[in-house]
C-alpha cells in the first residue's frame, strides 16, 4: 500500500469536471484508490463520492493505493492531480 498527500490548487476545488476525470482515471486503473478528507474517506473511482467530500481549494486530501500496480497507479494519480487540481 501506498500513500500521499496532494494539496488541491484548483480554485474550485473537486467540482463535477475534475472529479469526473479523476474517477474515469481511477477506473482505468487495477489498483484500488482511496481519498481521505478529515474522516471521511471515499473510492476515487466513485463520482458521487468524491464530490460529497466538499474538498475546497487549499485543502489537503491523502491519496492511498493498493493492488498490483501500486507504483505506476501512484504515478498516473499524481501526474492527473498536478495537471487537473
Amino acid at each position: 500500500m501506498k500513500s500521499f498527500e496532494y494539496t488541491i490548487k484548483d480554485e474550485l476545488g473537486i467540482h463535477a469536471r475534475p472529479a469526473g476525470l479523476l474517477a474515469k482515471a481511477a477506473k482505468a486503473l487495477d489498483s484500488e484508490i482511496t481519498i481521505t478528507k478529515g474522516e471521511k474517506t471515499v473510492g476515487a473511482a466513485k463520482l458521487m463520492a468524491l464530490m460529497g467530500l466538499g474538498v475546497k481549494c487549499g485543502e489537503t486530501i491523502t491519496v492511498t493505493v493498493n493492488g498490483g500496480d501500486e507504483d505506476a497507479a501512484e504515478a498516473a494519480i499524481k501526474t492527473f492531480l498536478e495537471a487537473n487540481l
